[in-house]
């Protein structure tokens, strides 16, 4: 048995290669398990951002050092600008004489703030009625190169008025010497022009209260100021924009002359909501009356309000929405929509707001006679003056100045606005 289970030497041999073969195998083997395990941990993109928007590599220093070493080098290799001999003069408009190595930082401080900015006094245009523009110093950054800028301060302030008789009627035919001109209770200094200005072109915005408080009458006051919007508006003179307001103001229809479209707009509007008459009358003023036109073409700028005077919704209050329209020159014409026949608390505001902006407020005791009172004011609009004046002392500290144009003939009444807000400094 025992020589049996004895190994001749050929199976030792056959044994031993077998076991060679095999260790060359696993040894060839061992690099292609190990990269197949390493694999199968790393996790796998499953998340949608993680192949969606996969993080961008980073950039090497070598690309970005390079830039900003080339940038100050080149601003040092640039020749100075050649400083002026003497200042340079800077009227409103771009000049073509104007250098051009004036900083951008510069102009950025010299331009008025946006009129979307929410404070009143700054987001209107400094003094309202009154253009005014300042003395300013750019300097670049350096003494060799500093540019005194001057800016011509121009003071004037312009009005638009009415003149009517003891019997209400429209008086069109007087001079500059059938009037006095009081600013802060004194004479201005100089009266720069006197026109009996008829036909100068309009710019009209028309304030409808979409609220709940109108809704029974709402039909007939969109069927008047349609009719009114016909009348009034010359096409490629004259142009108008439509406003709704409940809980704010929309506008369903901007500047145009097109009657058909400021139809439109009419009709767009629907009743409902509460009442924000102050935002929508501020809104006006600000964002589409105060600088539309302003220094390009002379215009008189309206609104005529629909409305009950009641509000209960604006963020603004009352004496700042009069405000905006008097540093925008805004004309305020209102009609009441209280046919109640008793002067309400709204009939009294919206009789303060034309007071204050030289208008007039109509109260209708019909639903019908609100067209009449449309009427009324298309024929005002083409019976007023226009005066502009140089103030005797106006301090640019942004006070208001009181208005007063007295008639010689004491049969007359004027109809203006009550003052202006002076330029800031």
């Amino acid at each position: 048995m025992s020589s049996f289970n004895r190994d001749s030497p050929t199976t030792a041999i056959m044994r031993a290669l077998m076991k060679y073969w095999i260790t060359l195998v696993v040894l060839a083997g061992m690099p292609w398990l190990l990269t197949a395990q390493n694999s199968s941990q790393q996790p796998l993109p499953e998340a949608p951002s993680a192949t969606k928007f996969p993080p961008p590599p980073p950039a090497p220093p070598e690309a970005q050092t390079p830039a900003r070493a080339e940038t100050a080098p080149s601003a040092q290799r640039d020749p100075p600008a050649k400083k002026p001999s003497g200042p340079v003069l800077e009227n409103s408009g771009a000049s073509a004489s104007q250098p051009s190595a004036v900083p951008q930082a510069t102009a950025q401080q010299n331009s008025p703030p946006p009129p979307a900015a929410p404070d009143p006094a700054k987001s209107a245009l400094p003094g309202g009625s009154a253009s005014s523009s300042t003395a300013a110093s750019a300097d670049p950054g350096g003494d060799d190169d500093k540019l005194t800028v001057i800016r011509k301060q121009v003071d004037e302030v312009n009005v638009v008025f009415t003149v009517t008789d003891k019997r209400g009627k429209f008086v069109k035919d007087l001079t500059q010497s059938d009037f006095q001109v009081l600013d802060d209770k004194k004479p201005p200094q100089s009266i720069r022009s006197f026109n009996r200005e008829t036909n100068l072109p309009l710019r009209v915005g028309l304030l409808i209260d979409a609220s709940n408080s109108v809704r029974d009458r709402f039909k007939f006051e969109q069927d008047a100021a349609i009719e009114f919007l016909n009348q009034i508006i010359r096409p490629k003179y004259d142009k108008a924009f439509v406003i709704g307001f409940d809980t704010t103001p929309e506008v369903t229809q901007d500047f145009t002359d097109n009657t058909e479209a400021l139809s439109k707009g009419v009709r767009m509007l629907r009743p409902g909501g509460g009442t924000a008459m102050y935002d929508a009358i501020y809104y006006a003023c600000r964002d589409k009356l105060m600088n539309y036109d302003k220094g390009s073409l002379a215009t008189r700028r309206a609104i005529i309000l629909l409305s009950d005077g009641e509000d209960n919704q604006s963020r603004v209050t009352r004496e700042e929405a009069v405000e905006m329209a008097q540093r925008a020159e805004v004309i305020i014409y209102t009609i009441s929509t209280n046919t109640s026949g008793l002067k309400l608390r709204g009939d009294k505001i919206l009789e303060h707001f034309a007071e204050e902006t030289g208008g007039r407020a109509f109260f209708p005791f019909k639903i019908e006679e609100v067209a009449d009172a449309f009427s009324q004011i298309q024929d005002e609009l083409r019976s007023q003056y226009n005066l502009s004046y140089k103030p005797a002392d106006l301090q640019p500290n942004g006070q208001f100045h009181s208005i007063a144009i007295l008639a010689d003939n004491k049969k007359y009444k004027v109809r203006a606005r009550k003052g202006y807000y002076a330029p800031r400094q």
